[in-house]
């Protein structure tokens, strides 16, 4: 496995985001699409994601095994005027594949490092997921709290979400 940061995305690299976007909300991830999700729609999402990278308002970081794009994450760069110092993590995703192999590890100390490369000092992020918690709780993550009924779930019914934080 390799985990590296795009600075921009193939033709190539979009269709095997949008298979990990499609293999995680198909397994029920509350990441802000419902099931069935359309592989256009997944495109489209992934092509607004890498001109946001194109620009520097987000920073892409892809984990890659033998059969190509296993996992991602996203940071969220542009922020408002006032914090200049912070970002949002998004979208970590790992398809059911690669699971339990430390990609979701691996990947958020990228995010971290591409963070701190950048120049921020805060991170932000909300899960749904309990397995994301604990990655995040073993990674020195700092819960802010619980929001009740925040989101769907892709196949229906409401969802929690846990707020975390990081100091880097």
């Amino acid at each position: 496995m390799t985990v590296r940061r795009l600075t921009a995305v193939s033709a190539e690299q979009l269709e095997q985001l949008a298979d990990v976007l499609m293999d995680c909300v198909a397994g029920g991830a509350s990441v802000s699409f419902m099931h069935p999700l359309p592989r256009e729609k997944a495109l489209a999402f992934w092509r607004a994601v890498a001109a946001d990278v194109a620009l520097g308002a987000k920073a892409l970081v892809v984990a890659e095994d033998e059969e190509g794009i296993a996992g991602t994450v996203q940071i969220i760069l542009a922020q408002p005027e006032n914090q200049p110092h912070r970002a949002d993590v998004s979208k970590m995703l790992v398809h059911r594949r690669a699971r339990r192999k430390g990609i979701g590890a691996a990947l958020m100390r990228a995010a971290e490092d591409a963070a701190r490369a950048c120049g921020k000092t805060v991170l932000v992020l909300d899960t749904a997921s309990d397995d994301a918690a604990r990655l995040y709780t073993r990674s020195g993550w700092t819960l802010v709290g619980t929001i009740p009924d925040y989101a769907m779930l892709p196949h229906g019914g409401l969802c929690d979400t846990r707020v975390y934080y990081r100091k880097l």
